[in-house]
């Protein structure tokens, strides 16, 4: 459970808006905002999935969960979402909608690569803007964008994914800058390998990383603080390692760790 020295809920809002919300990192965060007071609103594909984390989490005393299926790589899902929560005060947004993918470039679909990008970035920013504008005129709100170690240089293996990572790490820092005087925090969580259904879709395999529910409470705990949170402590040492390492250096470093983390041209295990 969450524990912080302020009660979010009064700081930012009644409700929170939680994008990714079936699984992961996204699942994590609905269910530590539910324990902290908010009414969550859960947004992803799989209405099946979001109906059993709703259920669950109104088995809170005085929890509420609204679900609302979208995929956020379609434009109309994203016009029909902000129409659908036009009337809601959302105090808290977290965006955690997104997938990746691995394998060199040319050999992946280019419409699943580009859906990528429509979701890792472009759902990103038309639901920022149009949440943070509404906070920036009550003047509180918080925002947490999830970013990742990839995104802070380009990673054979996995092109699209870590420039999309990027864009999302860059996008957080301004806006974090831009916002604090309006009275909206904004954060970037940047956590290294994460333990969730990730890695399944993109055709990886992670046994060693932090859990999503570590990611949910570092990153919560950090908002208002910090810039950018690091969840976990291998992601930790991930960052540290490759700091002071030029840019180029980095970039192999990284395609030898996706080079062991990847599935592509291994034999099928059956699993």
């Amino acid at each position: 459970m969450l524990v912080l020295s302020m009660n979010p809920k009064q700081k930012y809002g009644p409700t929170a808006l939680v994008t990714g919300a079936s699984s992961g990192i996204g699942e994590a965060f609905a269910r530590e905002l539910a324990e902290a007071g908010f009414r969550v609103i859960l947004v992803a594909r799989r209405t099946d999935l979001l109906d059993k984390l709703a259920h669950d989490i109104e088995s809170i005393p005085g929890a509420e969960a609204l679900v609302i299926s979208a995929d956020l790589g379609k434009t109309e899902d994203v016009d029909r979402l902000l129409e659908a929560v036009e009337s809601e005060e959302i105090g808290l947004f977290v965006s955690s909608a997104g997938f990746g993918s691995s394998g060199p470039f040319e050999t992946l679909s280019v419409d699943s690569e580009v859906d990528m990008v429509r979701v890792n970035c472009e759902a990103t920013v038309q639901l920022t803007h149009a949440i943070g504008s509404k906070m920036l005129h009550r003047k509180r709100g918080g925002v947490v964008l999830i970013a990742s170690l990839l995104g802070w240089q380009g990673v054979p293996g996995t092109a699209t994914y870590s420039a999309t990572k990027g864009f999302v790490q860059c996008f957080a820092e301004a806006l974090h800058t831009e916002w604090k005087p309006g009275g909206v925090d904004v954060i970037s969580c940047a956590p290294g390998p994460v333990l969730s259904q990730f890695d399944s879709r993109a055709n990886m395999t992670i046994s060693n990383g932090v859990t999503p529910e570590t990611v949910a409470r570092q990153t919560l705990a950090a908002l208002g603080k910090r810039t950018t949170v690091i969840p976990g402590a291998l992601s930790k040492f991930l960052s540290f390692a490759l700091l002071h390492c030029p840019r180029a250096l980095r970039v192999a470093i990284l395609k030898k760790v996706m080079d062991g983390l990847t599935n592509y041209g291994k034999p099928h295990t059956g699993r």
